[in-house]
């Protein structure tokens, strides 16, 4: 993957993105991602403290926390980024789109399980949302805001609340309607 084509999906994905350098200087969910790479890299080949160390730096510059074990895919977005925190077990697939406030975390203290969520590709977590535990979160899965998940959230669902319960969506009724929302209050 191109440095660009990590830049150029953040670009299709937020509004406010004008330019590749805008995103490239602006954005420290990108740059937490890039410091994560390097700090997964020395994971992997054993250099645990400095990767830890590094993961620490990178926090203190993002505000963005991502353990260094972390997988994470290609094109993954940190949008805003602040107080997001990302457990050691989780993997993040491609095209994963992560807002602020955001915990994927774990439920259990125990060592070599996966204590922490897997996230197929393209799934949305938005803001304040906690996803907590060893399970996954299907392919295009959408988490809304402030939503606590705690079990497995199907391929191409969407989850909200306290604790998160799947609602039902249509293509012309989307999540709204979980509020009491129809399509046709949008257009008064």
């Amino acid at each position: 993957m191109s440095l660009f084509e990590h830049v150029d999906s953040i670009i299709a994905r937020d509004p406010a993105a004008r330019n590749r350098l805008e995103v490239i200087l602006c954005y420290p969910g990108l740059h937490a991602v890039w410091l994560h790479r390097i700090a997964h890299f020395l994971w992997q080949i054993g250099l645990k403290l400095i990767a830890r160390f590094l993961s620490h730096i990178s926090r203190f510059l993002t505000g963005i926390e991502i353990h260094p074990g972390v997988v994470v895919g290609k094109r993954v977005f940190i949008d805003h980024g602040l107080g997001v925190v990302i457990g050691e077990t989780t993997v993040i697939g491609d095209d994963c789109t992560i807002y602020q406030g955001v915990t994927l975390g774990g439920t259990s203290l125990h060592k070599g399980t996966k204590r922490h969520p897997t996230l197929e590709s393209g799934v949305v977590v938005s803001a304040g949302a906690k996803v907590l535990g060893g399970f996954t979160v299907g392919k295009d899965a959408r988490i809304g805001s402030n939503a606590v998940v705690l079990k497995a959230v199907p391929a191409g669902a969407t989850a909200v609340g306290i604790p998160a319960r799947i609602v039902e969506t249509t293509d012309s009724q989307h999540s709204f309607t979980a509020y009491g929302i129809t399509p046709e209050d949008l257009s008064n």
